[in-house]
């Protein structure tokens, strides 16, 4: 049986679709911890007055969006 058109094989086809929700995830994960990071930096600076107390709370939400990242 002969086919005219390309036809992409199952793994093909997998693969792509992986790497499209691979970004989708990573865009999720971008917005998902995109508002804590605003909403928590502004709640974090009114009880503390301090924007050390901001940015060290940035950076423990920075290592943990790195770990949705890596997976």
């Amino acid at each position: 049986m002969a086919h005219d058109a390309y036809m992409p094989v199952d793994s093909e086809r997998k693969g792509r679709e992986n790497y499209h929700m691979s970004i989708t995830r990573k865009l999720g994960v971008l917005v998902f911890f995109g508002v804590p990071a605003i909403i928590g930096g502004g709640i974090v600076y009114h009880f503390f007055h301090d924007y050390t107390a901001v940015v060290i709370y940035e950076m423990v939400l920075l290592l943990v969006a790195g770990g949705f990242f890596s997976k």
